[in-house]
């Protein structure tokens, strides 16, 4: 006899029957959907040219200001990374109220040299070890440029498509991708820093070459950053084709016209592509319009938040 029938039947009451249970998809179906919670990108603000706008701590306050849920450090953005300073930025952001929710890296392993891919393993390690330190949960990581452009103009004027070195096929790039992930991804366990390969150029041109390489390492340690801004072309059905897999998305804005290309994109229909995936983390605008950041930011705000609540 459990202890509430017990007590019911000492009380001299009838028993009370037992509260049927609820079907899981049921109870799941009841519970209210939360808004996803929205984040800006310092580089947004700095955007490698505005030095007034570079440190953290002046990105924080503007975050904070405005209206954010949280902050996306890029890393290139960092003047120093010394414990001290690290920790300095965490304690800011917890007192602004602020997740450090996303840490954008650089790395490149679609090179031939061996010397080269190492380098760069080692560099992501340390970045994974930053992202530790400043208690943030993902890393937004790369396979790299094969570097046969001119400059990110001339990538950019290709639409990011570029031919590989001569004498190496998209195959030896696959490899060495793959190679060096899985490599790394027993230190993201490590440190409990999901990493998030982006369709960010090189193999990540394509919604298939991203996938190729998360599907083939095959761990919760390495998933995707999702960037609205990249697929150039029909970019809906290959956003959808990531979405299930994504952990961070990251919006781009272009107000005031974007600086290498601009895109009309719907964010209510990427916002319903991303509902339909069942992904509930955050959204990380990356503003990339001419008009000052400290106008375009906010407005860009206001438009996740119409279609992200």
């Amino acid at each position: 006899m459990d202890r509430r029938r017990f007590l019911t039947m000492a009380g001299g009451a009838a028993p009370v029957a037992a509260a049927p249970r609820v079907h899981a998809a049921a109870e799941a179906a009841a519970v209210p959907s939360r808004p996803n919670r929205i984040g800006v990108s310092s580089y947004s603000f700095w955007a490698f040219h505005r030095d007034e706008l570079r440190p953290l701590e002046t990105n924080l306050d503007h975050a904070a200001r405005m209206g954010f849920d949280g902050l996306e450090i890029l890393q290139r953005q960092l003047v120093s990374t010394d414990r001290a300073t690290l920790q300095k930025i965490k304690r800011q952001a917890f007192l602004l109220g602020l997740d450090l929710m996303g840490f954008s890296t650089h790395q490149g392993f679609l090179s031939p040299d061996e010397e080269v891919r190492k380098r760069n393993v080692a560099h992501t390690l340390d970045c994974l070890e930053q992202a530790y330190q400043l208690g943030i949960p993902t890393i937004r990581v790369n396979s790299g440029t094969w570097g046969t452009s001119k400059n990110f103009d001339d990538l950019m004027a290709k639409r990011g498509i570029e031919e590989p070195l001569e004498g190496f096929t998209e195959e030896d790039a696959y490899k060495w991708v793959i190679d060096a992930y899985r490599s790394l991804v027993p230190e993201a366990a490590k440190r409990g820093v999901v990493m998030g390969l982006e369709n960010h150029w090189g193999l990540g041109v394509t919604p298939e070459g991203v996938q190729r390489v998360v599907d083939t390492i095959d761990s919760p340690w390495l998933q995707v950053t999702l960037d609205t801004g990249n697929f150039l072309e029909d970019p809906y059905d290959r956003l959808a084709q990531l979405a299930p897999q994504t952990v961070l998305l990251q919006a781009k804005t272009y107000f005031g016209g974007g600086r290498w290309y601009t895109l009309d994109l719907d964010y209510g229909r990427i916002a319903k592509i991303m509902r339909t995936a069942g992904f509930r983390g955050y959204v990380s605008l990356e503003f990339e319009g001419k008009e000052d950041p400290l106008a375009g930011i906010p407005k860009s705000l206001a438009l996740l938040r119409k279609h992200f609540s």
